[in-house]
């Protein structure tokens, strides 16, 4: 039986902007930086939650992922159609403004929804997350 989500992958054009973003934008914790050779495995995960990582993994050709479907899939979260995942907070409106002050890019400010306060954030390479005040 399965008992919980360790891991998640998240692709990013740059590993290193990547980091520098989840660590000192949001807060999280490196959990793991190591190469294998040209492979750099480079997880990060949110303080409160130590026993889960998100695998920052560089869009590149790498086993099955070729060039092209590296670039592709590139091109579909630059564009912003990926919903990466929601991440929670205490109070939307107070991360929203402590976000945006260090830069963090949010396409519109927080609002009301029927499951609490959601603002709407990307990283780097495009991918979107909610950051949701549960009601």
């Amino acid at each position: 039986m399965i008992q919980k989500l360790s891991h998640t992958t998240l692709f990013v054009a740059d590993q290193d902007e990547a980091k520098e973003f989840y660590v000192d934008k949001l807060g999280f914790e490196v959990r793991m930086d190591n190469s294998m050779g040209a492979f750099r495995w480079l997880t990060v995960g949110p303080k409160g939650q130590p026993d889960f990582q998100i695998i920052l993994m560089k869009l590149a050709p790498f086993g099955r992922m070729t060039a092209e479907n590296a670039e592709a899939l590139k091109n579909i979260i630059k564009s912003g159609m990926v919903a990466a995942g929601v991440f929670e907070t205490a109070n939307c409106q107070q991360t929203y403004e402590e976000l945006t002050a260090l830069g963090v890019k949010f396409p519109s400010p927080p609002e009301e929804k029927f499951y609490g306060i959601e603002a709407v954030f990307e990283d780097p390479s495009g991918n979107r997350f909610s950051l949701t005040q549960r009601k």
